[in-house]
């Protein structure tokens, strides 16, 4: 293959890929129908969602808490760790119940459709379901305008990232960036603002 006659941005593409590792590449890319995912290999583990967060402990907690691999399941050739047996129980019963939304990436990176980051500490449940974010000001970001945000990242799920490969999503959308892109620095200042009007205003 004659690399030079490549565009630049699928040589992007091709660059990050074999930058990325086959294992981070098999992890984030499941077989099932809940792909991408925030996934890491873990010991025997091929994809373990969130770094072994308890997803089920969000909602019956009420926190982040850390699972047990001695309480696992497999959901779509992804696996959950739980905290106890009865949360393992409980995913077992209704796992699409406690699934994160976004497959576990920042949904503040989503509504930009570039499956990317997700820290399992730093979540919101919203009507319900729950939604995962990239630290705190990616949180903040998105709490900006969340009717619009949440449109914005349910929408880019389900036409361009859902079923998609991770890594190659992830390098076309920081290329060809969507309409309404907005840096990490336009957003922090964006955050910055904003809190300072809420101040101003009190």
């Amino acid at each position: 293959m004659n690399f030079r006659c490549l565009p630049s941005w699928l040589l992007a593409i091709f660059a990050v890929l074999a930058l990325s590792g086959c294992g981070a590449m098999t992890a984030q890319n499941p077989s099932g129908k809940y792909s991408p995912v925030n996934a890491v290999a873990e010991g025997n583990d091929s994809r373990v969602l969130l770094k072994g967060a308890d997803v089920v402990a969000y909602f019956v907690d009420g926190k982040y808490l850390a699972g047990n691999p001695q309480f696992s399941s497999q959901y779509e050739a992804v696996t959950f760790r739980f905290a106890s047996a009865e949360h393992k129980a409980l995913f077992d019963k209704e796992p699409t119940a406690y699934l994160p939304q976004f497959g576990g990436y920042c949904a503040n990176g989503i509504a930009y459709a570039i499956p990317w980051g997700g820290d399992a500490d730093t979540w919101k449940i919203i009507d319900g379901k729950l939604y995962i974010f990239g630290g705190q000001g990616s949180k903040d970001a998105f709490a900006l305008d969340e009717k619009k945000n949440l449109a914005l990242a349910e929408a880019y799920w389900k036409d361009e990232v859902a079923g998609s490969h991770s890594f190659i999503q992830r390098s076309k959308r920081l290329i060809f960036r969507v309409p309404h892109y907005q840096s990490g620095e336009d957003l922090a200042r964006a955050v910055a603002n904003a809190k300072t009007a809420t101040g101003s205003a009190k």
